[in-house]
């Protein structure tokens, strides 16, 4: 596995890429590309999620032995995007992120996501849920002492996920409906996807509470045993 040595480019990388890289990339794909050419857009998005990835560790075996674990928490997220009305995924992706690190948070979420898509469906939405649930990784990584040690702040904030997931898909929304951003459609997407939200935000809450503390408990044995 490739290792990023230079702590300043390790720095920069972790800025740009979530900043500006994958938003530039997305906005591409949806203007001068016009959505058509989605997968190219999605590979790329997980491309730069990989090497987001990569930017937070400096050794090799240390990376690799994170990877195996990304890999398990990618894998129960995308079963659990099975699970009829509820799913887990942004509830795994913070957890991820809360104890592996905001760049496994992002990698956890844009991965299943596109994993996932490949039976519900990939399109021109997939970039979106790939960036919207990765951000939700990375902000939780840089929340992640408070969120450790409060229940109620960690419940809190899968309350927000769900809420600034939608903000996030409803921008596509509108892209999609208009070809053209529009506040005002903007609004009424917002407005309309409101019992999905709800539902959304709640059942985060419901697995964060319920998951958050074994989870972790589990994650930080594994740490220690390995040296991760």
């Amino acid at each position: 596995m490739m290792v990023i040595k230079n702590p300043t480019v390790r720095k920069i990388l972790k800025f740009l890429i979530p900043a500006l890289l994958i938003p530039l990339v997305i906005i591409i794909g949806v203007t001068l590309l016009k959505q058509k050419h989605y997968a190219l857009v999605a590979s790329f998005v997980a491309l730069l999620s990989l090497l987001l990835f990569v930017a937070g560790y400096e050794k090799k075996k240390t990376g690799s032995r994170r990877m195996v674990i990304v890999a398990v928490m990618i894998t129960l997220s995308v079963v659990g995007r099975f699970i009829p009305l509820f799913k887990p995924v942004t509830a795994l992706t913070i957890i991820t992120a809360v104890w592996l690190g905001g760049e496994a948070g992002f990698l956890v979420g844009a991965m299943s996501a596109l994993i996932s898509n490949f039976y519900f469906g990939q399109g021109p939405w997939t970039p979106f849920q790939m960036f919207a649930w990765g951000l939700i990784g990375l902000i939780a990584g840089l929340l992640s002492v408070p969120l450790k040690k409060h229940r109620l702040l960690m419940a809190l904030y899968g309350l927000f996920s769900g809420m600034a997931y939608s903000f996030v898909m409803d921008i596509w929304t509108v892209l999609w409906y208009d070809k053209a951003f529009s506040a005002e459609l903007y609004w009424a997407a917002l407005l309309t996807a409101v019992p999905y939200t709800i539902l959304y935000s709640v059942s985060n809450v419901i697995f964060l509470w319920l998951l958050a503390k074994p989870f972790g408990e589990k994650l930080e044995r594994i740490k220690v045993k390995y040296g991760v």
